[in-house]
């Protein structure tokens, strides 16, 4: 103990689907000698060696004591957490955006996998691939049936392994297998396009390593087909965080230099700290500023460019700080639903002393260490960042939003240690009624479903967002107001 341990600390979401979504950045944490509390761990050695020589059958010891170390750090909060061998691999395939696989985008329809997207580039892409291609077998093993996480399993496996894929082609209607060799897969976060003469569409579906980089050569090719840019929607609709310097980066390249982007407060003084809008805070070690030839490029544009960002509860964690930097510093109007409410900063150290995380051979701890706060002081712990206008979902409402999970759903969930908190006894009724209107709309032909696709002619959203750009009158909701804090359940 008492020694400098290099570590890495995120801003994390990790509670969709088991996902593990960061944000990290670099700090020293010092080991420091803590009195133990000597009858409480005898009495944890006398139910350890009573389950050894009680239990019905022999349990493994080294099970024991990492489903004691897991049950300890899950009793904290929801994103403190014990990782295990197999849980760190899926954290670092989430926090890089790499895995090795073929490189698909898929959804589910009528029990098949579907395909959205092939990554460009990627062995699927190269292979022929193509968006609403189905899925029908994974080698001997027939789809129908099978979860998607089960698909995706499948589907992933060895690099210069082979897999093979049954593909189903409507728009040919025909049945055809296609060997693939998978290889490591970097997943794309960040799309974009020009909409309309003079207004872009920008979104960042999550904070990755690569996502700076993407998001600064995706405007240069907006400027360059549209170097008159009137307006620009940044959507973060449905992010759940990432990096942390991704996050201020891309605050940065919108706000002017040197301004408060985040800041946060915890016990230890690694725990305290403020990013602001400036190279230093979110170029990586060596490296050169991901945003320099961005605002060459731009000759300082992005900086000034009519912008709205959308946001809805399932924008988390980074996003959340992206978008409280840019409504704090009113630099941009926020327009879509209250955002999930995730203010805490875990601190993720390898319990292995020598080793990073990004190569920990064994085990790590993710802890909350911190709470963060928006540019002007506010916490958004189990609250959320309440948008300058409330817009639905769709034209015919706030649909199935209800069914989203936010901070304040969650057991053992954080305050925001900013006054009293009230319990809305509305949400429950309203979940059931989501979930009601849901089951309906999975009845219908798929053509008719209410999904539309962010960023397609059918975006709602979207749509309201160009017309607050351009100074039309905006569908604003009739039935969403400001979510107040909820009090957890003691």
């Amino acid at each position: 103990m008492g020694h400098k341990l290099k570590i890495t600390a995120w801003i994390s979401l990790g509670i969709v689907a088991g996902a593990l979504t960061t944000v990290s950045l670099q700090t020293v944490a010092r080991g420091a000698l803590t009195p133990l509390p000597l009858e409480e761990l005898q009495q944890l050695a006398a139910v350890f060696g009573m389950i050894k020589s009680n239990y019905v059958e022999p349990v493994d010891d080294k099970k024991l004591i990492t489903d004691a170390i897991a049950g300890m750090v899950a009793g904290l909060d929801p994103h403190s957490v014990y990782l295990d061998k197999k849980a760190l691999k899926d954290f670092n395939e989430g926090t890089t955006g790499r895995f090795v696989g073929v490189g698909i985008e898929i959804s589910q329809e009528d029990g098949l996998i579907k395909v959205v997207s092939p990554i460009e580039g990627s062995p699927a892409f190269r292979a022929g691939i193509k968006p609403n291609d189905l899925i029908i077998k994974i080698d001997d093993t027939l789809v129908k049936g099978l979860s998607l996480s089960e698909g995706v399993k499948r589907m992933r496996g060895e690099p210069n392994t082979k897999v093979l894929l049954t593909i189903y082609r409507k728009s040919e209607s025909r049945t055809f297998p296609v060997s693939i060799t998978r290889e490591e897969i970097r997943t794309q976060s960040v799309r974009a396009k020009v909409i309309e003469p003079g207004y872009a569409w920008i979104r960042l579906s999550q904070f990755q390593e690569r996502t700076v980089a993407d998001f600064a050569r995706k405007m240069e090719e907006i400027y360059k087909q549209e170097p008159q840019l009137k307006g620009l929607v940044l959507d973060l609709r449905n992010d759940p965080g990432g990096y942390l310097d991704a996050a201020v980066a891309v605050s940065a390249a919108f706000l002017p230099a040197n301004v408060t982007v985040v800041s946060a407060n915890g016990q230890l003084a690694e725990s305290k700290f403020t990013y602001k809008a400036a190279p230093e805070y979110y170029q990586r070690r060596g490296g050169a500023d991901p945003l320099k030839h961005l605002q060459e490029v731009t000759k300082g544009a992005l900086k000034k460019v009519a912008l709205v960002v959308l946001v809805n509860e399932g924008s988390a964690s980074a996003s959340e700080i992206v978008a409280g930097a840019l409504q704090d510093h009113k630099r941009a109007q926020l327009m879509g639903n209250q955002t999930f409410g995730k203010g805490s900063v875990q601190t993720a150290v390898c319990l292995e002393p020598s080793f990073r995380m990004d190569n920990c051979p064994t085990a790590a701890l993710k802890l909350t260490t911190s709470r963060y706060y928006t540019p002007s002081g506010k916490s958004i712990q189990a609250k959320g960042i309440v948008p300058d206008v409330m817009v639905d979902d769709t034209q015919e409402g706030n649909l199935f939003a209800a069914l989203r999970t936010r901070e304040a759903d969650l057991e053992k969930h954080l305050s925001s240690g900013q006054g009293d908190e009230t319990k809305n006894a509305a949400n429950e009724k309203a979940r059931d009624e989501a979930r009601i209107k849901l089951e309906e709309e999975l009845k219908k032909p798929l053509a008719e479903r209410k999904f539309p696709e962010y960023g397609s002619e059918k975006d709602f959203q979207l749509t309201q967002a160009l017309n607050q750009l351009k100074g039309r009158p905006v569908l604003v909701s009739k039935t969403l107001v400001e979510r107040a804090e909820e009090k957890k359940e003691e």
